[in-house]
C-alpha cells in the first residue's frame, strides 16, 4: 500500500537577486493574461461593439477589482472586524496573505459598471462577456493554493488522500484546492465556454456563471476545513464560505428566469472603409 502523498512544494518559482517570485502569484498572472487573450478572441468574434483598446482597459479594471475587492472582502468577512479603528494599514499588508473570492467578485462588478457606462454598454452584456473567462483564474488561483500547502481540507481516507505540511497533523486530507480547481476552473470554464460559443439572451451566462460557482463552492465546502479564525458559524457545518455562495446560487437563478425574455446581443461585425 502506498502512503500518501506529501504536498511539499517550494512556493517560489525562482528568485531574481533579493526578489522572490511565487508560484502563486505566477498563477494570477497566468490567469489575467489567459482571461484577456480568451476577451480578445471574443471581441474579434463581434461578441462585444468595442475596440482592442476597450478590452485591453477593460482587463485592467477587472484586474484592480480583484485584488483590490479580494482584499477588501477577506478584511471584511474573515477577520475581527476591529482592525478597521485599531489597525487599519492592516489592509495594505497583502504579504500576510487573504484574498476573498467573493470580495474580488464585488470589486469585478464595481468596475465593469464603471466601464459598461464609459461606453455606454448594458452593464449584463458586459458580464455576459466576460463570464466564461472567470473560470480561468479561479482554477488557477485554486491551483496556486495547493502549490503553497494552504486551504486544504478535513482528515480523510479515500485513495486520493494528502498530507499537507502546514497543517496542525500529519493526518491525510481531502486535497480540496484541486477539486475546487476542476470544478470552479475545468468545468466551469467548459460549461460556460461551450454555452456562449452561440449568442445567448443577456444574462443567461452571468446567472449561470453565478449559479454554477455558488453550487460548487457551497459543496466543497463540506470537504473543506474552514477558517480557524472563524471556525463553523451554525450546525456544526455551516462555513463563511457557505453563507456568502447561497446568495450567488439565488441571483444565479433569477437571472436565468430572467433571460427567458431577454433579448440577445447579436455579433457586432466591424465594416473596415474600402480601400481607394
Amino acid at each position: 500500500m502506498s502512503l500518501p502523498y506529501t504536498v511539499d512544494i517550494q512556493p517560489i518559482a525562482f528568485s531574481l537577486g533579493p526578489i522572490h517570485v511565487h508560484w502563486y502569484g505566477l498563477m494570477y498572472l497566468a490567469g489575467f493574461l489567459g482571461a484577456w487573450l480568451m476577451a480578445e478572441y471574443r471581441r474579434g468574434l463581434g461578441r462585444l461593439p468595442v475596440s482592442r483598446d476597450a478590452v485591453g482597459d477593460l482587463a485592467f479594471y477587472v484586474m484592480m477589482g480583484v485584488i483590490i475587492g479580494g482584499r477588501i472582502g477577506y478584511m471584511l468577512f474573515y477577520t475581527d472586524i476591529h482592525w478597521i479603528w485599531t489597525d487599519p494599514l492592516a489592509l495594505f499588508r497583502v504579504w500576510d496573505g487573504g484574498m476573498s473570492f467573493h470580495g474580488g467578485l464585488l470589486g469585478v462588478l464595481a468596475a465593469v459598471l464603471w466601464w459598461s457606462r464609459r461606453h455606454q454598454l448594458h452593464f449584463f452584456d458586459t458580464v455576459d462577456f466576460i463570464a466564461p473567462m472567470v473560470p480561468i483564474g479561479l482554477g488557477l488561483g485554486r491551483l496556486g493554493n495547493f502549490i503553497n500547502g494552504e486551504l486544504w481540507g478535513k482528515p480523510s481516507d479515500v485513495a486520493w488522500a494528502m498530507i499537507f505540511p502546514n497543517a496542525p497533523d500529519r493526518l491525510p486530507r481531502h486535497p480540496s484546492q484541486l477539486y475546487e480547481m476542476l470544478l470552479e476552473g475545468v468545468v466551469m470554464f467548459t460549461v460556460l465556454w461551450v454555452v456562449s460559443m452561440k449568442p445567448r439572451p443577456r444574462y443567461l451566462i452571468s446567472g449561470l456563471f453565478a449559479l454554477l460557482y455558488g453550487c460548487f463552492r457551497f459543496a466543497v465546502e463540506f470537504v473543506r476545513l474552514p477558517d480557524p479564525q472563524l471556525g463553523y458559524l451554525a450546525f456544526g457545518w455551516l462555513t463563511m464560505g457557505q453563507i456568502l455562495s447561497l446568495p450567488l446560487v439565488l441571483v444565479g437563478l433569477v437571472l436565468l428566469a430572467m433571460s427567458r425574455k431577454a433579448p440577445t446581443l447579436r455579433p457586432y461585425i466591424v465594416v473596415m472603409p474600402a480601400k481607394e
